[in-house]
């Protein structure tokens, strides 16, 4: 707004000079090349005050480049630092007006700057239509870059549609069954006979108990599926030759853990809340003595014991003493807590500062699972049964429970009898918890196993690397094993992507001092061979690097483990001959924070740069490095050796780049050079890198099937 009004300022202080200057001259001029002028005297006047636009300038809106790209104007309105270009709309001046136009008066200005603040504000350019010509110009211009978002927006929906449309039906259809057994069950409770007279004691606050516990049930069995590693591997193992569509959601299985356990958090604080106002009616019903209904049946335990409803028997009975002392609640009571811990000790700042307390209360899952099973057997909630329903249904006989006299000769005159509900939860929970058992059968034979560490080496950055040896030990690029020290502590297993290529004859990982107990495991081997045990491997994303054509491997800081294994693999495939690969280039991104984190992966990078060269492929690998952290010594010390052949920091033929990469660009680059090639991108890093990736890839994907797409994997742990 100030800019504005200081041109137009500038304007109205040279009408008395060299007089307004024109746009005719230049706009005849045509393509015929650039027209330059010294002086603002050689561009005839013009006796017209009002600027001259391009009619045409609103049609051509494809043509035409966003105002905020445009080139910065000077006071004289031409651009800085350089002459203009006659008889180009594209080179137009401020916000639209030509190149050397005498600026907008005061009015024209003010209108011009209102209108940009209600557009980018949200205002429809269409009012703009009865104003200036000035005006719906500037209403063009808004009119293209809302369009040009609107078509980047269809653009990255297409794309997100494409990549994830067999999650987004995943996960349909667990709403969709979550939603239909809460709805079934709600009605169910809350319109069938039977339950006629427990409603008239709980209202419907019975529903709301039974429909939310039918959804716990049924995402109590879903919950150990996505944790089963072992069968997860199965699954990717039997699936590989699959689409990779289908194999790519084996990856998003902790997602879909994180997600059952939420629907478990609020399926059980609905539950809770139900029964809890359940509790309250039952104790009122039981101490009233008004001879309603309620009061009625809550008093039919005196007349047989199978005809009691009400389980609260005594009027000094309170709610804490039913929810404490009876099954039901002493269970429901203790699988809350345990819910409660396990589901507040996972967040991420719990597992990444606390792991210990994240792993051990994750363990309470067993006593979650005995107490879900065990919860309902009390039956506490009855209905009434088929055969007293034969003889004394609630809609002919309801009345007489009121008003029966003693002398009652009505085929109502009998009492309803009633039965509990029986317990279900065990049908659920049976056939998913011996699935788990037997994994974990499975992962404690083979972590029993021998494992023999041949070689210890400590790298800089407080980097410890592990080569060892397992009888059987099978593996492939990507995958990971679980890590245990019985000396730090017999039930911590903590995750390690394995670094060694399947061609070598051992298996290696590499840790970093990252918390309590990886400083603990790099002290132990500073001092002495502790034994180790290890159970895997176990599959990832990364295993899928050799079915695109084209791979992007962006890892961060020791995220760069699996591509270790990767390049090791590919480097051995060289050595080999292999006419199967099907990976045709590799781009390799590595970012640090400091330069000894580099010292580790050069051999490998360097020995790879030399056999590729001696094999003719020289362009398979394109790596790049980035240093994220330095100071003032490494800048000066690279500005000295700026023209050396290799590079200062890392000692290879590609040099280190001091900053972040732009994502945007990379990805440009490679679709342009892949113009018609599957690319995977592959990240082992953190969560906000992983957003920043996925996005790129929506919006560099096409919606044409016969152009470059790429498709975004994470490794998950």
């Amino acid at each position: 707004m100030l800019l504005l009004l200081r041109f137009a300022g500038k304007t109205r202080a040279g009408k008395a000079g060299k007089g307004e200057q024109g746009t005719a001259h230049l706009l005849s001029q045509g393509q015929d090349g650039p027209s330059t002028t010294s002086s603002r005297q050689e561009i005839p006047t013009l006796k017209k005050k009002k600027p001259i636009f391009v009619p045409k300038y609103c049609k051509k809106t494809r043509e035409t480049a966003s105002p905020l790209q445009r080139p910065a104007v000077g006071l004289g309105g031409t651009p800085q630092g350089g002459a203009t270009r006659a008889g180009t709309v594209r080179e137009a001046g401020f916000w639209g007006w030509p190149m050397g136009s005498a600026l907008p008066s005061w009015k024209v200005a003010f209108e011009t700057a209102q209108h940009f603040l209600k557009g980018f504000s949200g205002e429809s350019p269409q009012r703009c239509r009865s104003r200036s010509r000035d005006c719906r110009t500037a209403c063009c211009l808004h009119k293209t870059a809302s369009a040009g978002r609107r078509a980047r927006a269809r653009r990255t929906m297409g794309n997100w549609l494409v990549n994830h449309w067999f999650s987004a039906a995943v996960l349909a259809a667990w709403l969709g069954i979550n939603i239909f057994l809460f709805t079934y069950y709600f009605l169910f409770f809350d319109c069938d006979e039977r339950y006629f007279y427990t409603r008239a004691i709980l209202g419907s606050a019975l529903a709301w108990a039974r429909a939310s516990a039918k959804c716990l049930n049924f995402n109590s069995m879903l919950i150990l599926l996505p944790v089963c590693r072992n069968l997860l591997s199965f699954l990717r193992g039997t699936c590989s030759c699959c689409r990779r569509t289908l194999r790519k959601q084996l990856d998003h299985n902790l997602t879909f853990h994180k997600l059952v356990a939420y629907a478990l958090a609020l399926f059980t604080a609905v539950h809770t809340i139900a029964h809890l106002f359940n509790l309250e009616r039952y104790n009122s019903s039981q101490q009233a003595t008004d001879g309603s209904l309620p009061a009625v049946l809550s008093k039919m335990h005196l007349h047989g014991s199978n005809k009691w409803l009400n389980p609260i028997h005594s009027n000094q009975t309170t709610v804490e003493y039913v929810a404490f002392t009876t099954i039901p609640g002493l269970t429901g009571v203790i699988i809350t807590l345990a819910l409660i811990l396990m589901v507040t000790s996972s967040t991420e700042f719990i597992r990444r500062n606390y792991f210990e307390v994240f792993w051990y209360t994750h363990h309470l899952f067993l006593i979650y699972f005995a107490g879900l099973v065990i919860h309902g057997i009390a039956g506490l909630v009855r209905g009434q049964t088929e055969k007293s329903m034969e003889e004394v249904h609630p809609h002919r006989c309801a009345q007489y429970l009121t008003q029966k006299d003693e002398d009652c000769s009505h085929n109502c005159c009998k009492e309803p009898e009633f039965g509990s509900i029986p317990a279900e939860s065990w049908k659920w929970v049976l056939a998913p918890f011996l699935l788990y058992v037997f994994e974990r059968i499975l992962r404690v034979w083979r972590a029993w196993q021998k494992v023999v560490v041949t070689k210890v080496v400590m790298h800089p950055g407080h980097v410890l690397e592990l080569q060892m040896q397992k009888k059987g030990f099978r593996m492939e690029v990507g995958q990971y094993i679980f890590v245990n020290c019985p000396d730090i502590s017999l039930l911590e297993w903590h995750p390690f992507t394995l670094t060694s290529a399947p061609e070598e004859d051992f298996f290696s990982i590499h840790i970093r001092d990252a918390g309590d107990w990886t400083g603990c495991l790099i002290d132990t081997f500073q001092q002495q061979m502790p034994r180790i045990e290890v159970d895997g491997p176990f599959g990832t994303a990364s295993e899928d690097v050799f079915q695109y054509e084209v791979a992007m491997l962006v890892g961060a800081g020791i995220g760069v483990t699996p591509f270790a294994s990767i390049l090791k693999s590919i480097w051995y495939k060289f050595q080999q001959a292999d006419q199967t690969l099907k990976t045709k280039k590799i781009y390799f991104y590595w970012i640090c924070r400091e330069t000894g984190a580099f010292a580790w992966f050069n051999d490998l990078l360097a020995s790879l740069e030399q056999k590729m060269a001696e094999s003719g492929k020289a362009d398979f690998l394109t790596y790049r490095l980035f240093l994220t952290g330095w100071n003032n010594s490494i800048a000066n010390n690279v500005a000295l050796h700026f023209d050396t052949a290799t590079d200062t920091v890392t000692g290879l033929r590609h040099k280190t780049i001091f900053g972040r990469p732009m994502w945007n660009s990379e990805f440009a680059a490679v679709a342009a050079a892949h113009p018609r090639s599957v690319v995977g991108v592959f990240l082992c890093g953190p969560g906000a890198l992983a957003k920043t990736l996925q996005k790129s890839c929506h919006q560099h994907s096409s919606l044409d099937p016969r152009k470059v797409k790429f498709y975004f994997n994470k490794e998950n742990f």
